[in-house]
């Protein structure tokens, strides 16, 4: 497994490098310039203009600019922010932590919601309880985003008064009010992106466990008189989570462009809301360094994703 395991990082290197051109080549060629501001600002000197764009070297060929970003990327230097008047690496690390919570959070509840809904659904195909579930899976994943959360906004905060809407990370308390605020102002956004995914993965983890129980290793463990809960825990649901398992690692992007209309629903303090704002102010830098955050958060999610089918069917060797 630990040689699997390099292998797959020595693969992902050049994946990432990949990316990157594309990324940085992609926003580099974008209509638009940071200092788009200061070019139709008649108080700033064309000096001073001109002496800004060759100190961030926005006048240099595209290949030297990709050179120096790859490069200050890798020593830690991720530019600075235009619009901010900080550092892009101080902006994210201050917002990556409750991105990732969020996410973290939405995605177990999906997992949670999809695994035993999906499970009794297969087991009990074409019952009362199959057909809701079938019904509210549909209208589950049909429903987009952000129409979720203002239902949810005006049933919750506005008709019912129960939940706050906006999201504040500067909270007036401490202790154990400090962390029952947190979790208040938290629970709609995990819920409107949790219960998105549960709806999606409920669909696939009938299908797949419909499929794994009909198998012949199935009724070879009944015939051997395991407990049906033991059949199917050890059985039916652990192999039936591969394709599952596959499914949520493909959906990573998903899910983070969920996350960022959601943070801009319920005003989120994450990455995803200074994505927009960034793009609103053309904050090229931030830009930048948030999309390749993104994509190699999708590469690791691919990598775990990997290393947990070895986990779930033992037949399965790290070759």
């Amino acid at each position: 497994m630990y040689r699997y395991f390099i292998r797959r990082i020595l693969i992902a290197i050049p994946v990432i490098f990949g990316i990157s051109i594309v990324l940085f080549t992609i926003l580099a060629l974008a209509p638009g310039d940071p200092f788009e501001e200061l070019a139709t600002n008649p108080n700033v000197p064309p000096e001073v203009r001109a002496n800004l764009r060759a100190q961030f070297g926005l006048d240099d060929p595209l290949p030297v600019r990709y050179v120096q970003w790859l490069a200050s990327m890798i020593r830690g230097n991720w530019g600075f922010s235009f619009v901010s008047r900080v550092d892009v690496d101080t902006l994210i690390l201050q917002r990556l932590p409750t991105t990732i919570i969020v996410l973290g959070a939405a995605l177990l509840l999906g997992v949670a919601v999809a695994l035993p809904i999906g499970t009794l659904s297969a087991l009990r195909p074409y019952s009362i309880f199959d057909q809701i579930a079938t019904t509210f899976a549909f209208i589950g994943f049909s429903l987009p985003t952000f129409f979720t959360g203002l239902v949810f906004i005006l049933l919750f905060s506005i008709y019912l008064d129960w939940l706050p809407f906006i999201y504040r990370a500067d909270i007036d308390a401490t202790g154990w009010r400090w962390w029952w605020e947190h979790l208040r102002q938290s629970i709609m956004p995990v819920a409107v992106l949790g219960l998105f995914q549960g709806a999606t993965l409920t669909r696939f983890v009938r299908s797949a466990v419909l499929d794994v129980a009909r198998l012949d290793f199935v009724n070879t463990a009944r015939a051997k008189g395991l407990s049906e809960w033991i059949t199917v825990v050890k059985h039916v649901i652990r192999n039936a989570l591969i394709p599952v398992v596959t499914l949520l690692a493909l959906q990573v992007p998903t899910i983070f462009g969920g996350a960022i209309i959601t943070e801009q629903i319920f005003r989120v303090p994450g990455i995803g809301s200074l994505l927009i704002s960034s793009i609103l102010a053309n904050d090229t830098p931030v830009i930048m360094a948030i999309t390749f955050v993104f994509s190699c958060l999708v590469v690791l999610s691919n990598l775990i994703a990997d290393l947990l089918y070895g986990w779930l069917d033992p037949r399965i060797s790290y070759r």
